[in-house]
């Protein structure tokens, strides 16, 4: 480890853009499967980018990642960089106990040597140490790690201790345990955070550059650089969750990264963590025993999500005679969100194929954007599905309409294209649907319901039309307007509605009530919205449920059931699509 300028330490994380701790207690990491991964796209970025400047690095890669894409590991192998442990789940200290912890250590580096053939010797949490978390520390030494990359010097932390802001030793767990802390350049007594990518993007790069230069001045070690992969993905999808600050912090400057980066290797001479300590992770695996990134995981199946809780576990063994039932989608300018519904809906065929036959409609509600074409790619080879389109957009409520009359089954559920309420609620959803009732609806504002991240506006303004409708209509309800529900068809076949988007989804829950219909809310829980983005227009839909609502207290008033005295609009006519028999 002798004394050379320049020398870089050079760390990458590998984990997906909806892994990321920004996101942490937003995205459920049982719903991990239902993303696009881009890992491994990412990953084959990244690897190129090292190759083209013959460096070689220490990719800290999550024990998941490793269970679900072992390809990827292999192949940071086969291109001869370092494999260590970021943790299995991407929880942080404070997440876990020390007996966690320790589990977490030892499942994620037997999930990284099970894939990459080699020893790991080096770990880091997803989020830096504390000084009142230096007990994880011992956790690691016990564990056998040859080093740790945890601790981040920020602001007067270590202020007397100069030294724990560079590559270090320290005593740990009854043993000697390397810390390789990623570097904060000290000003004014103060240790500021550098060596992110995070910061090497936020930050103008030739302010960057003289940074880096007076922390060599500073220190005789060298400077530790870390950057995740997803940071070389300008185009990722977009998430619409979390602060502002988060979103800046995450998407800024992605288009950045690969040239900062690109300028950065030619300056400096680059290893890994390994090859500074002088290392030998163990015998690599050879070449003819890894595929390459970008066609290995064309067949990954992505993980199954746990046991749900009335269930016993997935089965395909049918124990009784199952009932046909019908999933309806109404899709609109859904081309960013159908990957994540795709997923899911793979899961969701599992879950409700041991008791249920099912049928899918696809109602493609005239989309401006690439919606009608994946849906063909996705989903039109199935013979267990009916793709339809509206020749011009009428809305969700028409869309709902439209593909209930095209079902062949008595029983037909409407469910979210983007997932806000999770289908495999329809589990219990389904058997509620009793003799003499017409209709059973998700209700996150029951008492047993629960609402996760959605933005508040839109709590207020579905709160405040649910208790309107309930001064107006028969059955006290705490949820009118929610998309997520199982009809009994029979019930909606000759239903004509006045409101075709958004309104008509409360409409048609009140048309069945004056009717004198039986409605059943199950309590259920819904989330913010992740990929794509919302199609209602506030002020327009609060006029329309005024609006609605006079009209439904006049029907009540004067006692109309059936006949709704305003002109019906004829859903059926006006579509296209395939079905596959």
């Amino acid at each position: 480890m002798e004394s050379l300028a320049n020398r870089v330490l050079l760390t990458i994380g590998v984990e997906d853009y909806y892994q990321v701790g920004s996101f942490d207690g937003l995205i459920q990491k049982e719903h991990w499967y239902r993303f696009e991964t881009r890992i491994a796209r990412n990953t084959a970025k990244a690897l190129d980018l090292l190759a083209a400047f013959d460096v070689r690095a220490t990719f800290f890669v999550l024990g998941w990642v490793a269970d679900a894409m072992p390809e990827v590991v292999r192949e940071i192998v086969r291109r001869g960089h370092e494999v260590a442990s970021g943790g299995y789940w991407h929880r942080t200290i404070r997440q876990m106990s020390p007996a966690e912890f320790r589990d977490d250590l030892r499942r994620s580096r037997e999930a990284l040597e099970r894939a990459a053939g080699v020893r790991v010797c080096g770990h880091r949490v997803p989020h830096f140490l504390q000084p009142s978390d230096l007990w994880a520390l011992d956790v690691v030494a016990e564990e056998g790690y040859a080093y740790d990359s945890s601790l981040r010097p920020l602001l007067r932390q270590s202020a007397a201790e100069p030294w724990l802001h560079a590559v270090h030793r320290r005593a740990a767990g009854g043993r000697t345990l390397w810390e390789i802390p990623p570097s904060s350049v000290t000003l004014g007594g103060l240790a500021l955070p550098l060596a992110g990518g995070n910061y090497f993007r936020q930050l103008p790069y030739t302010l960057v550059k003289p940074l880096v230069r007076l922390w060599h001045r500073q220190h005789s070690a060298p400077f530790v650089l870390y950057f995740h992969v997803w940071e070389l993905d300008p185009g990722q999808p977009t998430l619409n969750t979390g602060s502002l600050l988060t979103r800046v912090r995450h998407y800024r400057n992605l288009d950045k990264m690969e040239w900062v980066l690109e300028d950065f290797f030619r300056t400096s001479r680059v290893l890994s963590i390994a090859d500074y300590l002088g290392l030998d992770p163990g015998p690599m695996v050879q070449e003819t025993t890894a595929a390459p990134v970008a066609t290995s995981l064309k067949s990954l199946k992505p993980p199954q999500p746990a046991k749900h809780p009335s269930r016993g576990g997935l089965s395909l063994v049918p124990r009784r005679a199952r009932v046909p039932v019908t999933l309806v989608v109404p899709c609109c300018n859904e081309e960013r969100s159908l990957e994540y519904l795709a997923n899911t809906l793979r899961s969701v065929r599992l879950w409700l194929g041991r008791d249920y036959e099912l049928a899918f409609v696809f109602v493609d509600d005239a989309s401006g954007d690439g919606t009608w074409d994946l849906l063909h790619r996705l989903f039109g080879a199935r013979s267990d599905t009916t793709l339809l389109r509206h020749d011009r957009n009428r809305g969700v409520a028409a869309a709902i309409l439209t593909g209930l009359h095209a079902a062949g089954t008595e029983i037909v559920c409407s469910i979210d294209c983007d997932c806000t309420y999770d289908p495999h609620g329809l589990a219990e959803m389904i058997p509620r649907l009793a003799e003499g009732v017409d209709l059973v609806t998700a209700s996150p504002y029951h008492p047993r319901g629960r609402v996760l991240n959605v933005p508040a506006w839109r709590l207020a303004l579905s709160r405040g039309a649910s208790f309107l409708y309930r001064q107006v209509l028969r059955q006290r309800l705490h949820t009118y307007t929610s998309c997520f529900r199982v009809y009994r068809r029979r019930a909606l076949a000759d239903l004509t509605l006045r409101e075709e988007g958004f309104l008509g989804i409360a409409e048609m829950l009140a048309r069945l009530d004056l009717q004198g219909s039986t409605v059943v809310e199950h309590p259920t829980t819904l989330e913010v919205r992740l990929l794509g983005h919302s199609k209602m227009k506030v002020l327009r839909s609060v006029a329309g449920h005024l609006r609605l609502l006079a009209r439904l207290a006049a029907l009540r008033l004067f006692g109309a059931r059936r006949r709704t005295g305003v002109a019906a609009v004829d859903l059926r006519p006006s579509v296209s699509g395939a079905h596959h028999e």
